[in-house]
C-alpha cells in the first residue's frame, strides 16, 4: 500500500465508546459534536505514516451475522416511507433496530465496510431519530455495531462502531480522505462520502492500519443487499 501521511488529532477528553440512557451506541455523540463545532479542548496535531496493510485476516461483510435482517414486517418504499415505518416502532428510544435493507432504503447513498476483522462474528444495525420530529438525527442517522459475541451481552464485545450522519452542506461531495482522531479506548476515523459523514470507532485491540482498511473498503449498502437477495 502507498505509504502517506495522516494527520492525527489527539483529542484530550472523549468517550466515544460510551452507553447512553437512549440507546446502546448513543454516547458516541460526542466525537462529532467536537468535531464541527469548534474545539472546546486542548488538541496536539502531529504526522503518522500510515505503514502497509496489517496482516490480520479479514471476512467479507456477507460472511458475517447481522442481527437485524430478520426482523419481521420490515419497511419498504421510497426513503421517507422506510423512515415513517421504521420510527413507528421506536418505542422510547431513538435507537431503533433496523435491516441492512431498511438502511440502504432510508439512506441511499450510504456506503458500508465490505470487508471486516476476520473475529467479528455479528453486526447491529439502527436507524437513529430526531425524538422531537420523528426524522433521522442530523449528527447520526444510522449506526452499526461490529460485536465478537452475542450482541449486547456485553460492551466489551463491540470491537467497532460506526456512526454515519449527514456531513456539512460545505463539504463536497466527492469522497475525502481519512483523518484518525485518537480517542482514550482506541481511535476514531473519520471521512465523508456523497453528502454524508463516516465516524468508525476502532476499539485499541485493532491496530490502525486494520482500522484503516477496513474504513477503505466501504462499498455501496444497496449494492451489498442486493447481491445478498441474488438480484444484483
Amino acid at each position: 500500500m502507498r505509504r502517506r501521511t495522516l494527520a492525527v488529532i489527539a483529542v484530550v477528553a472523549a468517550a466515544a465508546t460510551a452507553c447512553g440512557p437512549s440507546g446502546p451506541l448513543d454516547g458516541v455523540g460526542e466525537l462529532s459534536q467536537r468535531w464541527l463545532a469548534p474545539a472546546t479542548t486542548t488538541t496536539t496535531t502531529v504526522a503518522v505514516a500510515a505503514t502497509a496493510p496489517d496482516d490480520s485476516p479479514m471476512v467479507s461483510a456477507g460472511e458475517v451475522i447481522w442481527f437485524n435482517d430478520d426482523l419481521p414486517d420490515q419497511a419498504t418504499g421510497d426513503p421517507e416511507a422506510v423512515v415513517a415505518e421504521v420510527w413507528a416502532r421506536h418505542g422510547s428510544s431513538r435507537f431503533v433496530q433496523a435491516s441492512r435493507s431498511e438502511i440502504a432504503a432510508a439512506m441511499p447513498t450510504i456506503t458500508f465496510p465490505s470487508r471486516l476483522p476476520a473475529d467479528v462474528r455479528w453486526v447491529t444495525s439502527q436507524l437513529v431519530f430526531d425524538q422531537a420530529t420523528g426524522t433521522l438525527d442530523v449528527d447520526t442517522a444510522a449506526a452499526f455495531g461490529f460485536w465478537l459475541a452475542e450482541p449486547y451481552s456485553t460492551s466489551q464485545a463491540r470491537s467497532m462502531v460506526l456512526r454515519v450522519g449527514l456531513a456539512p452542506a460545505d463539504v463536497p461531495p466527492t469522497r475525502s480522505d481519512i483523518t484518525p482522531i485518537l480517542v482514550p479506548e482506541g481511535i476514531t476515523l473519520i471521512w465523508t462520502d456523497s453528502g454524508l459523514r463516516y465516524e468508525l470507532f476502532c476499539r485499541s485491540t485493532i491496530s490502525e492500519d486494520l482500522c484503516l482498511e477496513v474504513a477503505s473498503s466501504s462499498a455501496s449498502l444497496s449494492a451489498m443487499v442486493s447481491a445478498t437477495d441474488g438480484s444484483a
